[in-house]
């Protein structure tokens, strides 16, 4: 039975993948996610945690390096939701341990990046035991090989997490640290960042504060060129005039690369007001992984130095800003 689950999950998958990149010509590598398992009786309800500890793994320690010691070799068990009235719906473990995901990691392939201290600050959360509950889909957990040969737990693609200075069930406290650290929901999107994150510091030691959330990619009115594409962080979305959509193709290579950086897979559901026809990821021939818009690949310019900079605007008559239909702005036709 559970081979079976398994093999649909994994064939539903590969179709819609298929599905999206036929239509934009090139051919889809292989993902080192796989699903890991389900539950058969909760030990928690969905939405229903203590609020001032829980026995065994995750309640409070001595201390933060003893917290991350033993979230590091706790299993999450039973995955549940909490129902929290300031983040809405929080994936934890059975414990009651918030559950984080990091935004310089990638869903599509799997992929860490947080290792050493960051690791000691953020324990990932191992795979093996994990499974699913009430208000979890069980199709969306896998795992991922961490550089240490470790099996991490996945939810959505997404690698999770723990924080160390979370010291009993129900503490969220690297909620938005440093704009790149976010509980997860239950299909291992961004729980709401409207309560911002608390001033503890993060993987490299910095100080966090409280965080704004802003979606993988999105439009924002520019004064000039109207309606433009920005990431996450606000900075301005470009496409080179020199690639193609069909086949999708790239003409930025090498030292090209260094001046315009790629756009990293975006989950769809972390757009607004962006075509998701063709909304899919290029596996570039050099073995990054780009986003793209209508089959349109897409990039950021280095010469921005902050959100609202459209430097690149223009730049050899190739490069150009773009609308949510990836549409050229300015571009002569």
């Amino acid at each position: 039975m559970k081979t079976s689950w398994r093999s649909a999950s994994l064939v539903a998958t590969a179709a819609a993948v298929l599905v999206l990149t036929t239509a934009c010509g090139q051919e889809q590598g292989s993902t080192s996610s796989q699903n890991v398992g389900a539950a058969s009786t909760p030990t928690l309800g969905a939405g229903t945690i203590a609020g001032t500890g829980t026995a065994g793994a995750g309640t409070a320690g001595s201390g933060t390096s003893e917290q991350a010691q033993s979230t590091t070799a706790a299993a999450a068990g039973q995955l549940t939701v909490w129902n929290s009235d300031e983040y809405g719906k929080v994936l934890t473990d059975s414990a009651g341990r918030t559950l984080y995901r990091f935004d310089k990691d990638s869903f599509e392939p799997p992929k860490t990046t947080c290792e050493g201290e960051c690791a000691t600050t953020w324990p990932p959360v191992p795979a093996s035991g994990a499974t699913a509950a009430e208000g979890v889909d069980k199709a969306l957990l896998g795992e991922v090989s961490r550089p240490d040969g470790t099996k991490q737990l996945t939810v959505g693609g997404w690698p999770m997490y723990y924080f160390a200075k979370d010291t009993k069930a129900g503490d969220i406290k690297g909620q938005g640290l440093k704009g790149t650290w976010f509980a997860s929901d239950p299909n291992g999107k961004k729980a709401s960042t409207k309560g911002g994150g608390a001033a503890a510091g993060d993987a490299g030691g910095d100080a966090g504060g409280e965080a704004v959330e802003q979606v993988g990619l999105t439009t924002r009115k520019d004064a000039k060129l109207g309606e433009i594409v920005v990431d996450k962080n606000g900075m301005t979305v470009y496409r080179f005039m020199k690639d193609t959509q069909w086949p999708m193709s790239t003409a930025c290579t090498g030292a090209c690369l260094d001046k315009w950086p790629v756009v990293a897979p975006v989950d769809k559901n972390d757009t607004k007001d962006i075509l998701l026809k063709g909304y899919t990821v290029f596996d570039r021939p050099d073995g990054i992984k780009q986003q793209t818009i209508n089959c349109i690949p897409l990039y950021t310019f280095a010469s921005d130095k902050a959100p609202g900079d459209t430097n690149g605007q223009g730049v050899g008559g190739t490069w150009f800003a773009i609308n949510g239909d990836g549409e050229p702005i300015g571009a002569k036709k």
